[in-house]
């Protein structure tokens, strides 16, 4: 069994096909899916998908780059969604982009506090996004594990060595999206390497990152297994002990899944 640890169900195209690519997924040994909150007014949309479908679970949460239209979204209001359903069991995506830049950066903190918190009250895994803003990000982590207990998943890492052994220290789990596969990617397909196994995840951040040899295409779950086959391939792993060290990895962050 595989497991996409983030894709967006709600997200056109596959929004408008959700039963078909989750189908066709399972065809290729990915039967189970997380998709992933990013707006306050799209969460009923991953409600109804996970009410409608056995195999996906969801998070709640706001994407920093949505962070300036969320300026009153504080802990209590999102320890209040996380309640709305039990399989709701993960908090985010939320974190930092200063690459783009599209709220500031003192809002993007304030919000990403805010979810760290309801990670803690909760106790459920934190999602985190994170592109120029390394310093940042592991900073607030860093504290916030010192304080209180947190479950940290960093999605779609694409940082460096230093940075990943660094959120490993403070118990971090990774996740390789397809961006590992491209051909530029070869310094972070190094750091994979170098990842303990019992630390990574698998995932697609679908419909975006499409893998080789689908790069440039709408990306889906079912696409999973080409990243899936090149981590195994670098971690000189059989294909079937790759999928089960990442389900196993998963299961152990975020708890069996009814």
């Amino acid at each position: 069994m595989i497991i996409d640890s983030h894709c967006h169900l709600d997200y056109e195209p596959i929004s408008n096909s959700v039963q078909e690519v989750l189908e066709r997924a399972k065809k290729e040994g990915i039967s189970k899916f997380l998709t992933i909150s990013t707006e306050d007014r799209k969460f009923k949309k991953i409600l109804e998908i996970v009410n409608s479908n056995k195999s996906v679970y969801g998070t709640y949460g706001i994407h920093p780059h949505e962070a300036k239209n969320h300026i009153n979204i504080n802990s209590k209001y999102i320890l209040s969604n996380l309640q709305k359903n039990k399989k709701i069991i993960g908090v985010g995506e939320t974190g930092l982009d200063f690459f783009y830049n599209h709220s500031e950066e003192k809002i993007q903190i304030d919000l990403f506090h805010e979810h760290i918190n309801a990670a803690q009250e909760s106790n459920l895994p934190i999602i985190v996004h994170t592109r120029n803003a390394e310093k940042d990000t592991l900073d607030i982590l860093k504290r916030a594990v010192l304080a209180k207990n947190l479950k940290i998943l960093i999605h779609c890492f694409t940082g460096t060595k230093e940075f990943a052994f660094k959120l490993l220290d403070i118990g971090a789990f990774i996740s390789a999206s397809g961006i590992i596969t491209f051909k530029k990617s070869s310094l972070l397909a190094e750091t994979f390497k170098e990842i303990p196994n019992n630390r990574i995840l698998v995932e697609t951040d679908s419909p975006y990152l499409s893998p080789e040899p689908l790069r440039g295409k709408s990306n889906e779950p079912s696409h999973l297994i080409h990243t899936v086959k090149f981590l195994a391939k670098i971690k000189h792993l059989d294909v079937n002990e790759l999928s089960n060290m990442t389900t196993a990895n998963f299961l152990k962050l975020f708890g069996e899944l009814n």
